[in-house]
């Protein structure tokens, strides 16, 4: 656990100081800060989650309704991995604020920091994507206002948010078809614990306490309360108190209110070595009513020994039918989550620079591919290195990595410059580095000639992303990054080279007039194509924008025929 110290939040951004002299503070951020209690821990001194889930969700509510004037509702949770646990006497901060709103719901990101009151220390907890959907008033729907960001995270946030909920908008689809893919795997039942002893049901009602301003029950109060019944499913397979380590997207299926009553199920779906899978589900009721389904999660627990290492945990021995069909979809869940974390959740400097692609990930490939591609756009550090025949290049060097921007404007609408400069094959006609591109889907093999006499030329296996704009907001985005498929494997005739980030962003800033921006994060196959134009010693890339302008323009009103695409 590293320590923070000093006077400043490490939640906070570097401060941003406004035209009129005043600090920049987000309109829509809301702080929350509670010391924990003995009332608020679980039988280990440490913060009980539930406890915790409630502090986000009345944080994160407040800010979504700051934004919108009118009262939100919870509608999803983006995963949530907690990195440290919170001792009493401690104090959690908890920071939220609106990263983009959309037509009726809004993204809000949540922040939870740790801070010692003896030692000054602070570290991060837990890092949330929340969204919220405005409530119907009686003048009919709630529009949304569109949120400006200010500073350079605000920024990224703003436009990778777009991003993340096309990700929600698929996670269905994309465990349904990770399981349509995986067959069926054999279940040792030989010293196995049985899924029913974990079993666990019980029933709340939903009282005033439990309930916002809208006569609602708190989301947070749902999620706590089902913390509450997996917890109790894991400690009967192991025998000992687990720990919360992350808890899966979810959507919440209906509304609760005041009088309800909340019956809440819980079992282990799947215990693999060191962890363990909690299926859990609230439905409500009044009187003698139907069973409304209100919301499901899957929660991974470990066990912890004295070192606070995790402990090997016993086999599950499944029930039949749906047993089996719950223990299936836990190892596909668990593929999805590892995917996830070692795609999407790590820093950028922390990639693999070839990630191996498969149609199980291709979505959090994707997802990494554009928003890597959006992060480097939106640094406002870029230094202007030389500029020729209208073609800028920049470079920005951070954290001993290299990245460069070239920059021009063609006569031609954004909306064909996207669909030319797309489609990698016809990429030659502008780009003597491109020899030739075959393509299979979204992924491409681009070869490219040496640059020192007799050596040998490089190719590259290319992810391309395409993203057309949500709103005027945004811009086209043409994403590359190298992934590796074992259908093309290294040759000896070239050496296989990579690309961490790389790609186009299009603006449209009138009808007629385009602002097209490529940028590279320089890795060792990279560099040796652009050193020379950085040092000022060659002129090459200036003239391939050059002709990249010129093939635009050539090009403006040809029909262009796309590769199949995830657009």
């Amino acid at each position: 656990m590293s320590c923070e110290k000093g006077d400043r939040d490490p939640m906070e951004d570097p401060l941003f100081i406004l035209e009129s002299g005043e600090v920049y503070r987000n309109p829509t951020e809301v702080k929350m800060s509670q010391i924990v209690m003995p009332c608020h821990a679980n039988h280990c001194g440490e913060l009980s989650v539930g406890q915790l889930l409630k502090w986000m969700d009345s944080t994160a509510c407040l800010s979504a309704e700051r934004h919108a004037g009118s009262p939100c509702i919870t509608a999803s949770v983006d995963d949530i991995h907690f990195e440290h646990t919170i001792g009493v006497g401690q104090v959690v901060n908890i920071k939220a604020k609106v990263n983009r709103a959309f037509t009726s719901s809004m993204e809000v990101g949540i922040t939870v920091s740790c801070e010692d009151l003896f030692s000054s220390c602070q570290w991060n907890v837990c890092n949330a994507f929340a969204t919220f959907v405005a409530r119907r008033t009686e003048e009919g729907k709630v529009r949304l206002k569109q949120v400006i960001p200010r500073t350079q995270t605000e920024q990224m946030e703003y436009s990778i948010a777009a991003e993340r909920r096309r990700m929600r908008l698929t996670h269905a689809e994309i465990i349904t078809d990770l399981l349509i893919q995986r067959s069926l795997m054999k279940t040792c039942s030989r010293g196995a614990v049985s899924a029913e002893r974990t079993r666990v049901e019980s029933v709340e009602l939903v009282l005033p306490p439990h309930a916002n301003h809208q006569v609602s029950t708190f989301g947070g109060q749902i999620m706590a309360w089902m913390e509450n019944v997996a917890t109790i499913a894991a400690c009967r397979l192991c025998n000992a108190h687990p720990t919360l380590r992350t808890i899966d997207m979810f959507h919440f299926r209906g509304p609760s209110h005041i009088g309800d009553r909340l019956v809440l199920k819980a079992i282990v779906n799947n215990a693999f070595k060191h962890s363990m899978e909690v299926g859990v589900c609230a439905e409500a009721y009044q009187g003698a009513g139907a069973l409304r389904h209100i919301n499901s999660a899957f929660m991974t627990f470990e066990v912890l020994d004295k070192d606070r290492k995790p402990r090997t945990l016993p086999r599950i021995r499944p029930e039949p039918v749906d047993g089996k069909r719950r223990y299936q979809e836990a190892i596909a869940r668990k593929k999805i989550r590892l995917d996830r974390k070692y795609i999407i959740s790590c820093k950028q400097t922390e990639v693999p620079l070839s990630v191996p692609w498969d149609i199980s990930n291709q979505m959090y490939l994707s997802y990494n591919n554009v928003s890597a591609l959006k992060m480097m756009a939106a640094r406002s550090n870029w230094m202007l290195s030389s500029e020729k025949n209208k073609v800028r290049l920049y470079t920005l060097e951070e954290n001993q990595i290299l990245c460069f921007k070239v920059e021009t404007h063609v006569t031609v609408p954004a909306e064909q410059a996207f669909h030319l400069l797309s489609d990698l094959r016809r990429r030659h006609e502008w780009d003597r580095h491109y020899q030739w591109a075959d393509e299979d889907d979204t992924i491409y093999r681009v070869a490219t000639p040496c640059v020192s006499k007799g050596g040998k030329g490089q190719d590259f296996i290319l992810l391309a992303s395409r993203r057309k704009p949500c709103d005027s907001r945004d811009p086209y985005l043409i994403a590359l990054r190298s992934v590796t498929l074992p259908t093309h494997p290294a040759t000896e005739d070239y050496t296989r080279g990579e690309v961490l980030c790389a790609g186009f962003s299009i603006w449209e800033e009138s009808n007629a007039v385009t602002k097209i921006s490529y940028y590279n994060q320089a890795t060792p196959g990279v560099l040796p194509y652009i050193s020379n134009d950085i040092a000022g010693l060659s002129s090459s890339f200036y003239g391939t924008f050059y002709s990249c302008n010129k093939y635009l323009e050539e090009n403006r009103d040809s029909l262009a025929i796309l590769p199949p695409s995830d657009l």
